[in-house]
């Protein structure tokens, strides 16, 4: 498959600014002008979209990547700021061009790049009427292809503020322009979607909205529906319809990875993996060099049960990135997923040694979890050190709350809040303030778990009045949680009060689930968990599924909770995190329990064994440290 990136044409018009309308102004110190040279890359990418063997980068993407490149002039031309993007985008054909406007005539050629073999290849130039760019751009397409799809409009008022819209959303008036163009050619969808994005910078959602519906109600190419239904489910946070949207996409745009790629992305926060797994091959098919691609693969084969298809990805993403930590850490994290713990802790531990500097030593502490997950205390402690040793040389400021954190899961519960407390009390004042706040949050959900609300919530409270004036979202969740007992319907009311704004439903959902496990209102925290695996949840971590899986046992659901625990759920960046000792070590209970009722003795006793050596000599509120002695 060749991706060819067509980049923005310069104009060689003796008077440069030949193509300025009246509605040309000044923004940040630019002259916002040359639209023509956007139009020009806009018009022959998009003709050039579904021609067999081709996939043209849209120019939204390779700019994506300049941004992270450091900025650029906008309206420069293509060939000297947006090449790079272009080939880091994955282009294996760079076409620039130039134009010319002389009197009432319009000329323009193309110069492919061959990024494979070198060859430059000057295409003949072709000329039109001034007026008529399209057909000009067209022309120029049809040299590369002769399957070519028509451009959304003809109308050279729409195209011109489609390429203004594309550069300069933020000029002023664009928003009457873009209003205009859609009066003046309502089926021309990229004009709905530059001005609903101009609705969204106004915080005007609804207005947003209306004015997507307003393109779905006309009949568009199937591409551009598909598009716009995807910002409406995007507004509306709608998985279904999202799932719907990208599906389109895929068949409109079969040639775009991009489109695999968030198709896989999102199969996977909804934790279907199969599909997720046949989006990411989709993917790499299309762009094989791209290591992101074969990184997400090797994690969809992984949850999809596919070992080696996931270790086969993860090689072909170290030959990509040879001197890069991150292949390995993958590699860890699969083993890990997979329940093989020794190789994890091994890759884990040899890529740490080779690269501390990688996340400050995080790979320590994921080996260090591997090896807790045997339940051999003093083994993972070991490697814990050197976790600690790489966060001090980093000069980590939290790594006081690293260590009790490290404390609270391997057992020593009454030692964690002791250093913990300890931390947070002589942290309160100065620069420190942010420390207690992140300790004193941590240490109200311990006290909370191991029974003494009253306190708990004490400590919330302090956590919050030590964030002010900022808000700390764990802090409100901590005080969220340590309210006084209650009935589920009393938890629901209270979750709709903590989070009003829909758009916010993810954290009041966590909070909802939290507060019912904890409440031991397993039925009533089973639908609300079971959507949130199923819809996507970005407040949620990798713990999830256990999360699920808890509710799913103690309501009898032993078939699905076994399912959700045949994986190990792998350390995110951030390592440890306030929510882990929801999950952590109760995962080898909940295994003990399904064990148990399935008749696997011997799987049950083995993790009644682990349960125990990371559960200390402190029980939890919940009392399950009592069972299977």
């Amino acid at each position: 498959m060749e991706r060819i990136a067509v980049l923005r044409f310069e104009n060689l018009s003796a008077d440069a600014s030949r193509d300025l309308t009246v509605s040309d102004l000044t923004v940040n110190g630019l002259t916002v002008n040359d639209w023509m040279g956007r139009a020009f890359s806009e018009i022959v990418t998009s003709e050039l979209k579904g021609a067999p063997g081709l996939y043209p980068i849209p120019a939204a993407r390779v700019h994506a990547v300049a941004a992270g490149m450091g900025p650029r002039p906008v309206a420069a031309p293509g060939i000297s700021a947006e090449r790079t993007a272009a080939l880091a985008a994955g282009a294996t054909k760079i076409v620039f061009g130039q134009y010319a406007v002389h009197g009432g005539t319009l000329e323009a050629r193309m110069t492919v790049e061959d990024e494979i073999n070198g060859n430059m290849t000057v295409l003949d130039p072709v000329t039109g009427p001034s007026a008529d760019i399209v057909s000009v751009a067209s022309g120029l397409a049809r040299q590369i292809s002769t399957h070519v799809s028509p451009f959304g409009t003809k109308n050279p008022v729409v195209v011109e503020t489609h390429a203004k819209a594309f550069e300069h959303l933020e000029s002023p008036g664009l928003a009457e322009d873009l209003e205009k163009a859609i009066a003046a050619d309502p089926d021309f969808g990229p004009s709905y979607r530059q001005l609903a994005q101009l609705r969204l910078q106004q915080r005007d959602l609804a207005g947003a909205e209306a004015i997507l519906q307003n393109g779905l109600a006309r009949q568009l190419p199937a591409a551009e529906r598909a598009l716009l239904l995807l910002e409406v489910a995007n507004l509306r946070n709608d998985p279904k319809m999202r799932t719907e949207a990208l599906g389109m996409l895929s068949t409109a745009d079969p040639n775009n990875p991009e489109v695999w790629h968030d198709l896989g992305a999102f199969a996977m926060a909804t934790h279907r993996y199969p599909p997720a797994l046949e989006a990411y091959r989709k993917a790499v098919a299309i762009q094989p060099e791209d290591p992101n691609f074969w990184n997400q693969l090797a994690y969809a084969a992984s949850y999809s049960g596919d070992a080696t298809t996931a270790a086969n990805a993860v090689e072909r993403y170290r030959k990509l990135l040879p001197e890069s930590p991150n292949p390995a850490d993958s590699l860890g994290d699969i083993d890990l997923i997979g329940g093989r713990l020794p190789q994890a802790e091994e890759v884990y531990s040899r890529n740490a040694k080779k690269h501390p500097e990688f996340y400050a030593g995080l790979d320590f502490l994921k080996a260090a979890l591997a090896h807790l997950m045997t339940g051999d205390v003093s083994g993972a402690d070991a490697l814990a050190q050197l976790y600690f040793n790489a966060r001090a040389a980093a000069k980590d400021p939290l790594i006081d709350y690293r260590k009790a954190q490290w404390a609270w899961i391997s057992g020593r519960r009454k030692a964690a809040c002791q250093q913990m407390e300890q931390l947070a009390r002589a942290s309160e004042t100065g620069t420190a303030r942010a420390i207690a706040v992140h300790a004193y949050t941590e240490l109200a959900m311990w006290t909370l778990m191991l029974g003494n609300r009253e306190a708990a919530s004490d400590m919330a409270h302090k956590a919050a009045e030590l964030a002010k004036p900022a808000s700390f979202v764990q802090a409100t969740l901590a005080r969220f949680l340590t309210q006084s007992p209650a009935a589920a319907a009393e938890w629901q009311a209270r979750a709709k009060t903590l989070v009003p704004d829909p758009a916010q439903s993810a954290i009041a959902n966590t909070a909802l689930a939290d507060a019912l496990l904890i409440g031991k209102e397993y039925a009533a925290a089973l639908p609300v968990l079971q959507t949130m695996y199923d819809d996507g949840n970005p407040t949620a971590d990798e713990g999830l599924p256990v999360l699920l899986a808890w509710a799913d046992a103690e309501t009898g659901h032993i078939p699905e909770a076994a399912d959700l625990l045949r994986f190990n759920p792998p350390l995110s960046d951030a390592g440890l995190t306030w929510s882990t000792p929801l999950y952590f070590p109760r995962i080898f209970y909940l295994r003990a329990v399904v064990a148990e009722k399935q008749g696997k003795a011997d799987v049950a006793r083995e993790n009644w064994r682990i349960f125990h050596a990371l559960s200390g000599p402190d029980p939890l509120m919940w009392g399950e440290e009592g069972k299977g002695k």
